[in-house]
C-alpha cells in the first residue's frame, strides 16, 4: 500500500542536491578507518573535557557555596562555568567534529534515501 503524503517526502528529500550526490557517489564511512589526526585528537579531548568542565564542576561550585555561604559563588560561577563548558564543546566540535560530522550525515542520507525509496516500491 502506497501513502502518497509519505511518497511526495521521499521524492523531495531524493530530489535535493545533497541526497543525490549521496547516492550517485555511494557515500560511506571509510574515512572512519584512517588514522586520526592531532587536531581530530585534541578536538575530542576538549568535547570529552566539556563534560567535565561543565556540571561537575557547577554542582561542585554549588557546593562550595553553601559551604562557605557565599550564594553568589553558585549564582555567578555556575552560569560562567556552564559558558566556557559550552565554548570548549564548540571548539572541540570546530576542530573534529565538522568533518566527521559531515560524512557521517552524507552516509546516514544516502542510507534513509536509499530505505525509503525501497519501502515507496
Amino acid at each position: 500500500m502506497r501513502i502518497p503524503f509519505i511518497a511526495r517526502i521521499v521524492a523531495r528529500i531524493a530530489d535535493t542536491p545533497y541526497a543525490r550526490r549521496a547516492v550517485e557517489e555511494q557515500a560511506d564511512l571509510s574515512a572512519f578507518k584512517e588514522k586520526p589526526t592531532f587536531r581530530v585528537l585534541l578536538g575530542v579531548f576538549l568535547i570529552g573535557f566539556s563534560y567535565v568542565v561543565g556540571w561537575p564542576a557547577i554542582s561542585a561550585l554549588a557546593a562550595l557555596s553553601v559551604y562557605f555561604g557565599e550564594p553568589l559563588l553558585a549564582v555567578v560561577g555556575g552560569p560562567v562555568m556552564y559558558g566556557l563548558s559550552h565554548l570548549v564543546f564548540i571548539a572541540g566540535m570546530a576542530l573534529s567534529g565538522a568533518k566527521y560530522s559531515a560524512i557521517f550525515l552524507r552516509w546516514a542520507t544516502r542510507r534513509l534515501v536509499e530505505k525509503l525509496r525501497k519501502k515507496e516500491l
